[in-house]
């Protein structure tokens, strides 16, 4: 999604209803080597609609009723990338980048406010290289996380990169907001360990950190996906892991304390040493009956290690011998990807992700939570809804990273991220399903951070605020929504954008920029 906060630009009118061939020669004048009618699709395109729909995940934004792009390009290479921009750009088209479609809110691909868009399809933009010497690789942002991970762990079984467990979620959209994983209590968040990037800026310019500059740079690693340029690669630094890592996944009804234990869970989570994982999750139903607690855990090393180490600070969890499974790292990001024992192979399959309608929204917890209200959370998976509250602690290296190194802040106090999601597979249960997430999420509000109440970007909620119909807002309209991501980051990322605007549109007269940092113009080009 391109957050647009303080911008309104003026270029030229929005392309004509017979504009498709004026738009295929401008692709062809800047990208001469290519066959660019093979990368372009109007709304009139056979294949468009297959196009449009191969990673759309969540069946909510498949309806007749969602604002489609007017064209889609599918680039496979750097040099088509850049055609895209500079046509679109004159053509006066807004572009919206689209690489796993992954975002609940559908936001990659679909417009809110029914204004013309392009969607930029970064699927075939999929390469890895991996420089196990220098424990490096470069990704670009097409490329899934299973992907990723299958590729490092055929160099080197002891590197490993800390990001999501979703296989099929991409790179782009997944660093660009933070990236949150089993990893991330020992090394951080995916987009603490970007190195560089090649970014395309919207004169079609490829720019490397050193280009890009240090503020830049910041902005894109945390700061929303598509919002300061179109991010090509990444460089990652990789990290360490044994050859040896261990896991559990215990159930637990109401009946053996399930409540008790979510209760605990997070007094111990958040002080456990890095090396420990330790996810809690809340289910509709443990054995076909009553709502209860799911744990799982990756632990850097034996399970003869875990196991003392848990009696010792969560004992009543009573994680047994039995429960603890011994594995490599990469056999554990296909366990935490929900494959069991499966070919770590499966990693490479973009598409077994199920398409399904879902909402999902999230928060952040500071304090803990008191028994009582965790009865009252119990409660709402009384239903006949399908929807699950998932817990990642935080602690560890989050908690010694200051807040303003990258753009996500939630880190210090922080005690662990809340995800809310809501699944269901008929269109008819929509209205049931949303009306259900949301009363669940407004429960929640005197138990989570305040002031402001924070969410992360990477589940991004349009309940939670966006821009003003158009182009323009003001920072004063879009630190309302702003400010629950990115806390006191938002002001410093409206910056960068200013900055970003104003270098890239200095003596262009035919560009016309309002910005505004207290509701008021304060600069006119």
């Amino acid at each position: 999604m391109a957050i647009l906060w303080l911008l309104l630009i003026y270029i030229s009118p929005a392309l004509s209803d017979n504009s498709y061939e004026a738009f295929l020669n401008c692709l062809s004048h800047y990208s001469p080597n290519s066959n660019v009618s093979e990368i372009l699709y109007s709304q009139c395109s056979v294949n468009y609609t297959n196009v449009l729909n191969s990673t759309i995940q969540n069946l909510r934004y498949k309806s007749q009723n969602t604002t489609k792009p007017i064209l889609i390009l599918t680039p496979t290479n750097q040099e088509q990338i850049q055609a895209s921009v500079s046509c679109c750009k004159n053509h006066g088209l807004s572009i919206r980048v689209r690489s796993g479609g992954h975002d609940y809110e559908g936001l990659s691909y679909r417009s809110v406010n029914y204004s013309q868009f392009v969607m930029l399809d970064l699927t075939n933009l999929r390469s890895i290289h991996i420089n196990s010497h220098h424990a490096t690789a470069w990704v670009q942002s097409g490329a899934t996380i299973g992907k990723l991970y299958y590729k490092i762990s055929t160099k080197n079984s002891t590197l490993a990169f800390p990001a999501g467990t979703y296989s099929t979620v991409c790179a782009g959209g997944q660093f660009s907001g933070g990236g949150i994983g089993t990893l991330t209590r020992k090394y951080g968040l995916s987009a603490d360990n970007i190195l560089d990037a090649k970014i395309i800026d919207s004169n079609g310019m490829v720019l490397d950190r050193a280009a890009m500059g240090e503020d830049l740079f910041w902005a894109i690693r945390g700061g929303g996906g598509g919002s300061f340029g179109i991010v090509l690669s990444w460089k990652l630094r990789l990290v360490q892991v044994p050859e040896i890592v261990s896991t559990f996944f215990i159930n637990r009804t109401l009946d053996q304390g399930a409540i008790g234990l979510i209760y605990k869970w997070q007094y111990v989570a958040f002080e456990m040493e890095p090396d420990m994982f330790l996810e809690a999750d809340i289910v509709p139903n443990i054995n076909g009956t009553e709502p209860g607690a799911v744990f799982n855990s990756l632990y850097l090393g034996r399970c003869t290690d875990m196991l003392t180490y848990l009696q010792v600070h969560f004992p009543e969890l009573g994680v047994g011998t039995s429960d603890c499974r011994e594995m490599s790292w990469i056999q554990s990001a296909v366990y935490f990807a929900g494959f069991g024992d499966a070919d770590p192979k499966i990693l490479l399959d973009r598409g077994l992700q199920p398409k399904i309608y879902n909402k999902g929204t999230s928060d952040y917890v500071i304090d803990p939570i008191p028994f009582a209200a965790w009865e009252g959370i119990f409660d709402w998976f009384r239903s006949n809804i399908s929807g699950s509250i998932y817990m990642i602690s935080h602690g560890g290296v989050m908690g010694e990273i200051p807040e303003s190194y990258i753009p996500y802040p939630h880190r210090g106090r922080v005690l662990y991220n809340v995800q809310y999601l809501a699944l269901w597979n008929r269109a008819s249960d929509t209205e049931a399903h949303l009306g259900w997430i949301r009363g669940l999420r407004s429960s929640m509000t005197y138990l989570v951070s305040t002031n402001p109440r924070r969410a992360y970007v990477n589940f991004r909620d349009l309940d939670l605020g966006s821009n003003d119909v158009g182009r323009n807002t003001s920072y004063e309209n879009a630190r309302v929504w702003g400010e629950k991501y990115f806390k006191d980051n938002f002001k410093r990322l409206a910056l960068s954008k200013v900055r970003l605007i104003l270098r890239i549109f200095s003596g262009t007269s035919k560009a016309y920029l309002h910005l505004s940092l207290n509701g008021k113009i304060t600069k006119t080009l």
